[in-house]
């Protein structure tokens, strides 16, 4: 079909009908007049060589051709008017803009409940999309194929070149987690006692040194790993279960159902903080609608002091 002559609203009229199934509500939902919406559902009908709408006692029903239609066209229109909100003026209250979000676990856990709850109140019709990944370059990835509006993730640790830009959210503190009543259990871990001891190591990247082992190393020292797994969250039950202890972030062990069987202590060596921040990609950086959804992210979550 040749597209130039098409006049854009015929598919507006056509959505606002297959919506309404009546050209009276479909005429109230666009803004335009009975006869109006009659004169578009002619031309609709001419130019798809189709009755597309049938009356019926319950109102208009679509052809096969309409039902057809519909998704397509309603995908359609649905990204073109995401296209031109550039360029109006955003207000979160009325917008049913769409955003795409990929995030590592933690800060799925940590940031979707107050993002839901706060879009709900600010932006009721903005709708998410979650994706997930693990590995923190993959968010460079993610962000150049345009495949998310932003990422939240511990920050990638391949050269971006400037094109991906990023703001810090919040933070994590280490702590070391056994079960209550492990043989070596006490109210403070010395150094000797940690390094008795077998350790699980949480590495969603696959590794088998993490912070601790840098830590160490740097004494001239090492631990035993005698289990290593990729999920964090499945660390504190192994460990409520078994003689192993794990060093974690704060935030995973709180928001584990088996903290009340683990005893909680500050690591015997010094670890920095986990930083989480979210990434976007440059061609959206002055985009209103993406600045928008960054304030409000940056709301929700300050930068928190680590605690010693």
């Amino acid at each position: 079909m040749d597209l130039h002559g098409i006049d854009l609203n015929l598919l507006v009229a056509f959505d606002a009908l297959m919506a309404e199934r009546s050209v009276t509500r479909a005429g109230k939902r666009i803004g335009r007049t009975q006869p109006a919406m009659s004169a578009a559902l002619a031309r609709l009908r001419a130019l798809f060589g189709d009755e597309l709408f049938v009356r019926s006692p319950s109102g208009l029903q679509p052809t096969q051709r309409a039902s057809d239609l519909a998704e397509p066209l309603g995908r359609a229109l649905a990204e073109i008017s995401r296209t031109l909100e550039f360029t109006q003026r955003f207000n979160p209250a009325t917008s049913s803009q769409a955003f795409t979000l990929a995030l590592s676990d933690h800060p799925a856990l940590v940031l979707l409940p107050r993002l839901t709850e706060a879009l709900r109140q600010r932006a009721p019709n903005v709708t998410l999309r979650i994706n997930a990944f693990t590995h923190r370059d993959d968010a460079v990835a993610i962000l150049d194929a345009g495949d998310a509006d932003l990422t939240i993730s511990v920050p990638p640790r391949q050269p971006v070149g400037g094109r991906i830009l990023s703001q810090p959210l919040f933070e994590e503190r280490f702590v070391c987690i056994m079960r209550r009543g492990h043989p070596a259990a006490s109210e403070m871990l010395d150094l000797p006692t940690f390094l008795s001891l077998s350790h699980l190591l949480v590495s969603p990247e696959g590794e088998r040194f993490g912070q601790v082992d840098a830590a160490l190393a740097a004494m001239g020292l090492r631990r035993r790993i005698a289990l290593s797994l990729p999920q964090m969250y499945a660390a504190p039950p192994l460990v409520a279960r078994s003689d192993l202890i794990a060093t974690l972030m704060e935030g995973a062990v709180d928001a584990s159902a088996a903290r009340d069987d683990l005893l909680i202590l500050p690591p015997p060596v010094a670890l920095g903080t986990v930083s989480f921040a979210m990434s976007w990609h440059r061609r959206n950086d002055a985009h209103p609608v993406q600045r928008w959804l960054r304030e409000t992210l940056s709301s929700l979550y300050a930068i928190q002091p680590a605690q010693g």
